[in-house]
């Protein structure tokens, strides 16, 4: 192991009223790397200031491709286990992993951000959408778009990555919340990818029971009211967390509300299609689809 620079200069991120916005100071912090099938693999922590000024070091892992020229930034956004005991066991996604590896293989700096409330990280919890009968999905949404937003001001501040053309990554809550990252202000993104993106799904930890789905789609329009960059939404089939009419439902209130996405559902993988992003050979499905949206994206 060697040391990959002393220090690295993580920018601050506030979310104020309509959008998130870089805060005046920054935070050093200091990281190592190591070696993993050809990348170079840090842990960081990116300081996430919350609703009530609270200021949390968010764990993140960081691993970069083999070329050294700044690259372009995706940052990959977590789920959240339907049982909340499973949170505080939750590690960043690891750059062997295959998502990582196809991102990775195209050049990319790849993020994952483990979120307030999660993991290492820890703190209070902070995009919960309240009891069932009463469930605010906007709130839980822009709060994980908060940390989200962070990581994105922080990391593309670094000397190998871009300023500007991230690519956002989701997938079930971190979906949801990479829907509402879309509808707030973000001048560093150019792309976004839904994997599965929402909120509710297995209430009581019962496969296909959901939490109010109509308040979700509710909220899906409510974020794409003032939605700005086209998006990119997969769903498996036999997905158990939000089955093809919700998913579809949300497509339709999102759109109808003026956000523009294009709605993909590739047939059924494995026993559960919500394990589609990170399950094995799962990019030989997904990884057409966003290298073509990508593609247009990013090149337009």
């Amino acid at each position: 192991m060697r040391l990959f620079g002393t220090a690295i200069i993580l920018g601050l991120c506030l979310l104020r009223g309509a959008g998130p916005e870089p805060a005046a100071s920054v935070a050093p912090v200091a990281s190592s790397e190591t070696g993993t099938n050809g990348s170079r693999d840090q842990l960081v922590r990116v300081p996430v200031t919350g609703a009530s000024g609270q200021i949390i070091q968010m764990q993140t892992r960081v691993c970069r491709p083999t070329v050294d020229a700044p690259a372009r930034l995706v940052v990959i956004n977590h789920g959240s286990p339907p049982n909340a005991a499973d949170r505080p066991r939750m590690e960043p996604g690891r750059c062997d992993q295959e998502a990582a590896r196809w991102f990775l293989d195209r050049g990319y700096v790849v993020a994952f951000p483990l979120r307030r409330g999660y993991g290492a990280t820890g703190g209070d919890w902070a995009e919960s959408y309240g009891g069932c009968s009463h469930a605010d999905y906007v709130h839980a949404g822009i709060e994980t778009a908060r940390d989200i937003d962070a990581a994105v001001v922080a990391l593309t501040a670094l000397a190998f990555v871009r300023p500007d053309g991230v690519v956002v990554v989701g997938q079930s809550a971190g979906g949801w919340g990479t829907i509402a990252y879309d509808s707030l202000p973000h001048p560093k993104v150019a792309a976004f990818v839904v994997m599965a993106g929402g909120r509710g799904g297995h209430e009581d930890n019962v496969p296909n029971k959901n939490c109010r789905p109509e308040l979700l789609a509710d909220a899906a329009g409510h974020y794409g009211a003032t939605a700005s960059t086209p998006m990119l939404w997969i769903y498996a089939a036999n997905d158990s967390f939000f089955a093809p009419p919700i998913a579809r439902a949300l497509y339709q209130s999102f759109t109808a509300a003026g956000g523009k996405a294009e709605f993909e559902q590739p047939g059924p993988y494995d026993d559960d299609g919500h394990r589609l992003f990170f399950g094995r050979r799962g990019s030989t499905i997904w990884g057409p689809l966003v290298e073509r949206y990508l593609s247009e994206q990013l090149n337009s």
